[in-house]
């Protein structure tokens, strides 16, 4: 089946110190992250577009805003996360879904902490994963 799909993307600075499985947490430190979303779907409007960029762009900036130059160890957004990469893209994931009213063709969020440390949250098929 054939697809249009869109990504956007943002980017913010934030501190985290990820707990280990041995019980440890690592060092405090800051990331400069980068966020990307893809939207996905079969259908496009009537002046052919999936979204509008600068819609999507716009609920990314707005979402990301509480992440900006926070701890994410003490940020609201992850009360109760270890704040691994995994877990932010989750949590973005489901702050742009609801931004979105549950837009379906919110289809993954990938963020990267560090060059080659990318981790996403989003859709397999038609369902969430």
């Amino acid at each position: 089946m054939m697809t249009y799909e869109i990504l956007v993307e943002d980017t913010f600075t934030a501190r985290h110190a990820v707990h280990m499985p041995d019980g440890t947490v690592e060092p405090a430190h800051t990331h400069n992250w980068r966020v990307v979303v893809r939207f996905v779907g079969l259908v496009l409007d009537e002046c052919g577009l999936l979204i509008d960029f600068e819609a999507a762009k716009s609920d990314l900036h707005h979402v990301l805003r509480e992440f900006e130059g926070a701890d994410l160890n003490h940020c609201p957004a992850m009360q109760g996360l270890n704040p691994t990469a995994e877990h932010v893209a989750r949590v973005i994931f489901d702050a742009i879904l609801r931004k979105r009213d549950g837009d379906e063709r919110l289809y993954r969020v990938m963020v990267t902490e560090a060059p080659g440390c990318t981790a996403g949250y989003g859709r397999h098929g038609d369902r969430l994963i």
